[in-house]
């Protein structure tokens, strides 16, 4: 009887030891998702603000110059999360529920998809997110019932410190208070997120399992907030004005190999204050609201550093792949003034808005912000950094293919040879509309068949190749062809009026499939594309 049982354990541990082999070769998977960063921010594409751990993700992995986001915070999250439009998931806008007759509309992810907490689970994963979420935890949507094993979440963001009212945190779906044991003392938000995010990779090794983390920060979105230590090093710096950074991170982007000089600067929208006509305590304010936000986003970059030294430290970075991106362009909100209210501004009792001024400096080279489909509003910084995985030629390259953050579960599908349902858990599932980055890794063209669309609040795009077909909810359709005009400044739809047609036909056929729906409200910041540039020449 011996004999039988030492050959079935040997055989058992045999299984376990080709099991724990196929976890640790299995790449883990880190999604790093910002909140308002504009396209210029970092100092890998153009920025000023000292970025270099991100910095050197890029250099270390790859750059896109055409990665896309869905225009606005709650809509980008259920397209990364989900594969689909933001309508398909049923968040067409953001958490209002307009009712079961508007199913585009409801405000929380819908029954009818699957998120890549799910997707990676089934495939053997272990999955954490932390982070914002925004996408109906008041509706019972939260991480932990769709797909992550362990969760840190805010519902919504729109803090950085414990004692701000909107602070409220939950803990695999459980309220925890900001002052809990289980939480360090005084916590930054940026900081939290990383902290727990490396806390639920030692569970992830502990499991022998391979990673997915979803690490969803809330900076640099509104209330700006960072230590005054950190603000500090940036006080007086952007006292030369928005328009003199704006070229000087232009000129950067070329001088770097981001764009080819032939994509021109697009004029300041005429909302936004000549800086010269400012007086010096107002250009003072608009330095220290400049100088707040580059704090938030160097303390972000901080957080990077320490996600992937805790990476480095655990042997786990070199078969990490990191994928990083922000979820709409700079923030205009409230105006061009932008909102500077507390006693000590930048601390956790304040009130800062950026504003539309420095929104024209975050979304250099393009036009429009946030909430637009114009470049500005749907342009990404996008960096994957993967050192088992990108070829050795590859790395610090610029990958000029265009990509989707809908790309990103079908990017995930591939990686884990997972196969997407049509069925999950009773339920009929949206097939993903992305297409998988991976032949992008290897200096190959990705696959993409079908046009990339967007729908926010009655802005409109649609991407197919080089040529894009864009309009303002208040504006006519224009054409530009994005090879050499990526900037949209020269409007061809005279020209073309064919693709102009087919375009159209393509864009109001998909408006039709996501359910969408007209919009009528105008946002105060918005100046017509075609006006100005008419009023510049």
């Amino acid at each position: 009887m011996r004999k039988p049982i030492l050959i079935s354990n040997i055989i058992i541990l045999f299984c376990c030891l080709i099991s724990v082999g196929y976890a640790q070769n299995r790449p883990n998977v880190i999604v790093i998702l910002v909140d308002d960063l504009g396209f210029s921010d970092l100092g890998c594409y153009g920025g000023e603000i000292p970025t270099p751990n991100i910095d050197a993700l890029a250099e270390q992995g790859m750059k896109f110059s055409n990665f896309y986001n869905a225009a606005r915070c709650c809509p980008s999250r259920a397209a990364l999360l989900t594969g689909i439009y933001p309508h398909q998931a049923g968040i067409g806008h953001m958490m209002e529920d307009k009712g079961e007759e508007h199913p585009a509309y409801r405000g929380h992810l819908n029954a009818q998809n699957v998120t890549i907490g799910e997707m990676m689970k089934q495939a053997g994963y272990f999955t954490a997110m932390t982070g914002k979420w925004h996408v109906g935890q008041a509706k019972g949507i939260i991480p932990s019932t769709r797909g992550f094993d362990r969760s840190l979440n805010a519902p919504a963001g729109g803090f950085y410190y414990g004692d701000h009212p909107n602070a409220k945190l939950f803990l695999d779906g459980n309220s925890i208070a900001n002052n809990s044991e289980q939480l360090p003392e005084n916590w930054y938000s940026t900081d939290l997120w990383t902290k727990f995010g490396l806390k639920f990779i030692d569970e992830a090794i502990q499991a022998q399992k391979p990673f997915l983390l979803y690490l969803a920060h809330n900076a640099p979105h509104f209330p700006l907030q960072a230590p005054e230590e950190d603000i500090a090093k940036f006080r007086g710096k952007y006292k030369a004005g928005w328009k003199k950074f704006r070229e000087a991170r232009y000129q950067k982007q070329l001088d770097i190999g981001l764009f080819p000089a032939n994509y021109k600067l697009p004029p300041m929208n005429p909302l936004v204050p000549d800086w010269d006509t400012l007086s010096e305590v107002e250009k003072d304010k608009y330095d220290h609201l400049m100088a707040i936000y580059a704090a938030v986003v160097s303390r972000l970059d901080q957080s990077v550093g320490d996600l992937v030294k805790g990476l480095k430290e655990k042997g786990v970075f070199e078969n990490t792949l990191i994928l990083f991106l922000s979820d709409n362009g700079g923030n205009p909100e409230p105006s061009a003034l932008g909102k500077y209210i507390g006693k000590n501004p930048g601390d956790s009792k304040s009130d800062i808005f950026l504003g539309q001024g420095w929104a024209e400096v975050n979304c250099t080279p393009f036009w429009a912000y946030k909430h637009h489909t114009h470049e500005g509003g749907i342009a990404t910084p996008g960096i994957i950094s993967w050192p088992n995985g990108i070829h050795s030629k590859l790395k610090g390259t610029i990958q000029r293919q265009s990509a989707h953050i809908t790309d990103i579960m079908a990017t995930l599908v591939d990686l884990a040879n997972v196969k997407y349902p049509k069925q999950f858990q009773g339920n009929s599932i949206t097939p993903y509309v992305g297409v998988s980055l991976l032949p992008a890794l290897a200096g190959k063209k990705v696959k993409r068949k079908e046009p990339i669309y967007w729908e926010h609040e009655g802005n409109k795009a649609i991407i197919q190749g080089d040529w894009k077909l864009v309009a303002e909810h208040t504006e006519d359709w224009q054409l530009y062809n994005l090879a050499n005009d990526r900037t949209e400044l020269h409007n061809v739809n005279a020209q073309f009026p064919e693709k102009v047609a087919e375009l159209t036909s393509l864009y109001t056929a998909w408006f039709a499939k996501i359910k969408a729906e007209p919009w009528n409200r105008q946002v105060k910041w918005f100046y017509n594309y075609e006006k100005v540039k008419n009023e510049s020449k």
